[in-house]
Parts: C-alpha cells; sequence; structure tokens
C-alpha cells in the first residue's frame, strides 16, 4: 500500500481541500492510515517534498545547464561559490573532464543576466573552461519514480497547447506560496487561503490557469532517488542529428517511462552531444540495461551515460524573493 500511495502522490496530487482523504477513498483505507504512511515517508526522507512545481522560463526567468571543468583541488571551493547562488537548484559532480554540472537559472530583473553570470562564477571558482546548454527543444520533465514495478516499459508524451494568462497580483501570491513544502495534514492548504483571504475554490481555479497556462507543471511529491531506492541515476549524452530528425528521436527518447528528463541542446567543438535524456533506476545494472534498451531505438552517432559521484545542491528555486538580486549586488562589483 505504501508503495502505492507513494506512486499517486507522484503522478496527480488531488488538489482539494483535504487531498489525503481523496487518495484514502482511491484506496479504500482511511485518511488516517494514508496520512500516518506519509508523514513517516517524510519523516524518514523519502518524500523530498510536496508543492506546485513551476516552469522557470514561463515565469519570465533565463535558465540553462552548464558544464564546468574543474581542478580536483578546487572543486570544494568551487561548489560553495557555486551552491551560493540563489538560482543553481541541482549541482552535481560527474564522471567526465567536464565534471561539475549545475542548473542555473537568473531573475527576470537581472542586471547581469545569464552569461555574464555564468562568466562571474567561472571567473570566481577559478574553472579550466565551461560551457552553456540551454534548452533547445524540450521533450518531457517528468520525475516518477516507478515505486510499484507496474508502470509500462513506455509512455505517452502529450504535446499541451497553453493557454495564455495575465499574472495579477494574487497569481503572484499563490506563486509565491504554493512553491513551498505543504504539510502532511487534513487541509494542508488551509494557511494558504486563510492567509490570502481566499475559498478553496478561487486558490484551485488559479492553480488550474497557472497549470493550463504552462506556468505550473504539475503540483506533486517529488521523492528522493536515493532514499526511495533509486541509487543508479544516469543523464545519457547521444549524439543525434539536428533539425525534424533529431526531434523525432527526441520524442521517442522521452517516451521511456524510466527517463525523466528529455531535452535537445546545442553542441559545441568539444562537446558533440546534443539529446539529454536523465534515466532512472534502482541498480547501475538496471539502468544500463535500459540504456542499452534506448540504445536500439535512438539512432545516435554515439552516447555516453554521466553518473554522477557527488550530489551537491538539490533543492526548488524560490521566486520572487530578494535572494537573486542580494546575490547579485555582493558579486558582481567590477563587472
Amino acid at each position: 500500500m505504501k508503495d502505492e500511495i507513494l506512486s499517486r502522490i507522484q503522478k496527480k496530487f488531488p488538489l482539494v481541500a483535504k487531498p489525503f482523504e481523496s487518495i484514502a477513498s482511491e484506496l479504500g483505507i482511511s485518511e488516517n492510515e494514508v496520512l500516518e504512511i506519509l508523514q513517516e515517508q517524510k519523516k524518514a526522507g523519502i518524500i523530498r517534498q510536496t508543492s506546485a512545481i513551476f516552469d522557470t522560463k514561463r515565469l519570465g526567468y533565463k535558465s540553462s545547464l552548464v558544464a564546468f571543468k574543474m581542478p580536483a583541488e578546487k572543486i570544494n571551493a568551487a561548489v560553495k561559490i557555486l551552491n551560493s547562488h540563489p538560482g543553481i537548484s541541482h549541482n552535481y559532480e560527474r564522471n567526465h573532464e567536464f565534471n561539475i554540472w549545475f542548473t542555473m537559472a537568473v531573475a527576470p530583473d537581472s542586471k547581469l543576466g545569464l552569461e555574464k553570470t555564468v562568466e562571474l562564477l567561472a571567473k570566481l571558482t577559478q574553472a579550466d573552461d565551461y560551457i552553456m546548454l540551454p534548452t533547445l527543444k524540450l521533450f518531457k520533465i517528468n520525475v516518477k519514480l516507478n515505486t510499484t514495478g507496474k508502470d509500462e516499459k513506455k509512455e505517452s508524451v502529450k504535446k499541451v497547447k497553453h493557454t495564455d494568462i495575465e499574472m495579477t497580483d494574487l497569481h503572484h501570491k499563490i506563486v509565491r506560496m504554493a512553491q513551498y513544502d505543504i504539510e502532511i495534514i487534513s487541509e494542508p492548504f488551509k494557511k494558504i487561503i486563510d492567509e490570502l483571504g481566499i475559498t478553496y475554490g478561487k486558490f484551485f481555479a488559479i492553480l488550474s490557469e497557472l497549470q493550463a497556462a504552462g506556468v505550473m507543471r504539475r503540483f506533486a511529491s517529488i521523492l528522493n532517488h536515493r532514499k526511495a531506492g533509486f541509487n543508479a541515476n544516469a543523464m545519457v549524452v547521444w549524439d543525434v542529428d539536428e533539425g525534424e530528425k533529431g526531434e523525432a528521436i527526441g520524442a521517442n527518447a522521452a517516451s521511456f517511462s524510466a527517463v525523466s528528463h528529455c531535452y535537445l541542446r546545442p553542441k559545441y567543438p568539444n562537446w558533440p552531444y546534443n539529446l539529454f535524456t536523465m534515466v532512472h533506476g534502482k541498480t547501475t545494472e538496471e539502468t544500463n540495461g535500459i540504456i542499452e534498451e534506448m540504445s536500439k531505438e535512438i539512432d545516435s552517432k554515439s552516447h555516453m551515460p554521466l553518473y554522477s559521484s557527488r550530489e551537491f545542491k538539490k533543492v526548488r528555486i524560490e521566486y520572487f524573493t530578494p535572494a537573486f538580486e542580494a546575490w547579485e549586488t555582493k558579486h558582481s562589483e567590477g563587472v
């Protein structure tokens, strides 16, 4: 039952006043049983966070994946500098000469901008080299670990047409509040609606608007991969044709259920790989097996799995906070 509940909260968290009662009703158990199981999983660190997951770009932030080539003796000092930036949400050491990989975002009102921020970080950390790998085409971003073992090998990835939205002050307030981890209690959204002085109906209607517009990807629980038993997660990079053929290859790669993220990114003379897939498995053998299966269906010149040897940072970006401006003010003098 635990695995069924964990699967459910990753896929489609009920946006109702009493979401855990709704899950209990579906599974034929009591709300208290669901709460007890999830509170245990949260305490054990298996559930990392349950909140709205927003689209950085749709909120006006500019972002990119970045790889630094860093001498081993400088890594620890570099990580402290990188992790101090509020726009770096994920930061890993991987098995390649480009050994430090992080996701980077800057606020809509950034005075430095994305490229100058990365340039400044390379200077501050004394990186030997770096490459910026912004998203050219997003095929999939949907972290759902197969906790039950019942998921199909492949899944359909629907193309969604987003509606237009005019963000009001209330929309921004809800983004600021819904981005944080909810408590695992009977009415987890009550604190938000009470603070905003709105009804549940209004709150869920705005979340629905944000999702229809692509501003909110989804509302879901994210699990801690390793603590949930998924200990072998690889960023697999592929050298594929660009243009329409590359798009078809990317769409096929995204259909594998074990793939949580799938993007086309630029190539460089020192970096020939342009299709990026995050592949999740419980063991290295399982993950390598999935990669081998994928390689039979993906028309690529070459591919390479990059496993993380160390996780330095994995958090959610906090949107519309003063932290971005404060970092720039502190570090950008003389830039």
